[in-house]
């Protein structure tokens, strides 16, 4: 075997994922021999990353995963990996890094032509924007193929704690520039991905000290290698120069521990002539706002300085269109555990209509609202807060979100610009910073919440309040809601629930819905429901058993009313799921959104997790999935049951008292 590619996993939940997939996606060889295996060590308490490593390693063999005992250190995982590995070579990336796809075909030609004991790569890496910039010119581990028999002949290990790599690195480099047998590849084959919230190596700290001693210990090990100071003075330089790394207040000390050359004030200069230009585009950048809400925001600054209230908490719902979601199934926790606490809705003036009797709310923009958010203490929302609010320290931001994520979201939308016109993406970084705490309702979510909403709050894995409903709901309360929906007892009940496209304006549904109810029989009654970006109609002309429940206020009742549902790429779906009643997947522009929108799951695949049930991608195919019964078939109830177990796990109906009780101070009045 050529390459074992060792990946350290520690705290990358979010990107762990695209990383193995970029060395087992690699092309196979032409004479299809294994040429690499995967060696992933997780840290014991990263659960989703040590399930994400397993989940590669039941399906590739090529892949073997490994938990060391103990405190992570990420030394110590690189050389449990290499101890491990069977491989010729050795690679060591870590779960934010790439290998670019042909990196192993060009590394397998590369080596063939001398076999180096240490061969340079070419490296990049990519911001959470997707702006690429060459790596820089300091070894690495990551851009170093090491021999495992030349690691082992002279005892390369990794240290412990920060600047693990500086040691065996620049020792490698040393020993086999010296014997002739150090060789370079220019071909950019690792991309480090620099994640928004930093790692233990990007976070600003004394711990960053550390660099200095690990040459310490390198001139040690080397008996004074005259190589050493000039690569010793430009690590260092590139560290006390990284804002990420030595915070203001350390910069002068570590200048003087360091001992680098010149006065640190020269040196500080150059930073600060940089900071006043950043400020002066800043400020031509920064528009003029109307009077009305400069008046506003000067009232609301005054607001700012007035006590938080305790027993304040503000609620809000799909861009300010009532009581929905989420946040309506946790305010309604909240008044049963934490009555003391009042909770109060932010709605827009033309959705006030929507609000309950008795529910205290406040119109976006008014100068209830403001003073609202200057002064509660707990805001919880699935969408965002109206108007650019100034969280204020003491203040609790719950963000709920509103489903599953089928398609791209937050930074992962950045690859499409056509959709994403108009979309501030620093806005939405900006709003993901005031966050305390993100629910996720699977760990599917979790893993795509972490990468493209990247900030530090904490990850609620306790599933959606919203389903509580659904798994406590009685047989009576569901005969209800169908009798006040006016079906007749008996009757079969499809919704059909089709997302909205960004590609097209309007609700245009893709089948014709009068023909495949006079197909289905008098039997069967068919609910439609448009996103509500279209609005409260579908705008279709319905016949007596086409329901239009566009205007529904709340979907949770639609689905308990429903037989099964018929969805395209809605995140209801995984919702519905938690039923474990039929779905349904009607995608007949399944190319056309994939391509226009990007999706994490694979509908069509027929993979169990990936699709929920029957599929159709034609008119002719649904009627006759719905007409032969294969919606309600065993093969479709496996693949829910699959679809249940990964998008379900945490649905038990008490989500929205797990919540409460973390958010809230239960107990206390």
């Amino acid at each position: 075997m050529l390459l074992t590619v060792v990946v350290s996993a520690h705290r990358v939940q979010g990107y762990l994922r695209a990383a193995l997939e970029s060395v087992t996606e690699q092309p196979s060889p032409e004479n299809g021999q294994t040429d690499l295996e995967l060696v992933v060590v997780c840290a014991p308490d990263g659960e989703l990353e040590l399930a994400i490593a397993r989940e590669f390693a039941g399906r590739d063999p090529r892949v073997r995963v490994s938990v060391p005992d103990g405190p992570w250190e990420t030394g110590a995982a690189r050389n449990t990996g290499a101890e491990a590995a069977r491989g010729t070579y050795l690679l060591f990336l870590d779960g934010d890094d790439l290998l670019l796809p042909g990196a192993v075909a060009a590394i397998s030609a590369r080596l063939a032509e001398d076999r180096p004991d240490v061969l340079r790569l070419g490296h990049d890496r990519v911001d959470w924007w997707g702006t690429v910039e060459p790596g820089d010119a300091l070894p690495a581990a990551r851009n170093q193929l090491f021999r495992r028999a030349f690691r082992d002949a002279h005892r390369l290990r990794f240290t412990e704690g920060p600047y693990d790599d500086v040691v065996p690195v620049h020792r490698a480099h040393f020993l086999a520039s010296d014997a002739g047998s150090l060789a370079s590849l220019d071909r950019v084959c690792v991309r480090h991905r620099v994640r928004r919230t930093g790692t233990s190596a990007t976070t600003p700290g004394r711990a960053h000290f550390a660099v200095i001693g690990a040459y310490e210990r390198l001139t040690a090990e080397t008996g004074g290698d005259p190589r050493i100071p000039a690569a010793r003075t430009a690590h260092l330089t590139a560290v006390l120069d990284d804002p990420g790394r030595i915070a203001p207040g350390d910069r002068a000390a570590f200048f003087r521990a360091a001992g680098l050359p010149g006065r640190y004030a020269a040196h500080r200069s150059r930073g600060v002539v940089r900071a006043v230009r950043a400020r002066a585009r800043a400020t031509a950048r920064a528009g003029r706002k109307s009077l009305r809400a400069r008046v506003m925001r000067a009232l609301y600054r005054a607001d700012l300085r007035r006590p938080l209230d305790p027993r304040l908490a503000v609620y809000g719902a799909y861009w300010n269109r009532g009581v929905a979601c989420n946040p309506a199934a946790v305010y309604a926790k909240a008044r049963e555990l934490v009555p003391h606490i009042r909770g109060v809705w932010v709605v827009s003036s033309r959705h006030r209509d929507r609000m309950p009797p008795g529910v205290p709310y406040v119109i976006e923009g008014s100068r209830a609202y403001w003073r609202t958010m200057a002064t509660a203490t707990y805001l919880v929302n699935n969408s965002s807060f109206p108007g650019g609010f100034t969280k204020r320290p003491g203040q609790v931001y719950l963000q709920t979100h509103h489903g599953t994520p089928l398609k791209t979201m937050g930074l992962d939308q950045l690859p499409y610009p056509a959709l994403t016109k108009g979309v501030s993406f620093e806005r939405i970084v900006a709003h993901t910073d005031q966050w305390d705490f993100s629910l996720s309702a699977n760990p599917h979510s979790t893993e795509v919440w972490d990468r493209v909403y990247p900030s530090s709050y904490e990850q609620l894995p306790y599933g959606y309040p919203r389903n509580d409903v659904l798994c406590n709901a009685t047989a009576e309360q569901t005969g209800k809601i169908r009798a006040e929906l006016g079906i007749a007892p008996g009757s079969t009940v499809l919704l059909y629930a089709p997302t909205h496209r960004d590609y097209r304006e309007g609700f245009l549904p893709l089948l014709d819905l009068e023909r495949l109810a006079r197909d289905l029989g008098p039997g069967c009654v068919l609910l439609v429901r448009a996103h509500y970006f279209y609005g409260r109609s579908a705008g279709t002309a319905v016949g007596g058993r086409v329901v239009d429940v566009t205007g529904h206020p709340v979907v949770e009742e639609l689905f308990l009313a429903s037989d099964a549902l018929i969805t395209d790429y809605s995140s209801l779906m995984f919702d519905y799921a938690c039923l474990d009643r039929p779905i349904i997947t009607y995608v007949p522009d399944w190319e056309a959104y994939r391509a226009a929108r990007g999706t994490y799951v694979d509908l069509l695949s027929g993979r169990p997790g990936d699709t929920p049930g029957a599929v159709a991608t034609t008119e002719d195919e649904l009627r006759e999935v719905l007409v032969s019964g294969a919606w309600r078939s065993r093969d479709a109830d496996a693949l829910r049951a699959a679809f249940r177990r990964r998008f379900c796990p945490y649905d038990d109906g008490h989500a929205a008292e797990r919540v409460v009780r973390r958010v809230f101070p239960v107990g206390s009045n």
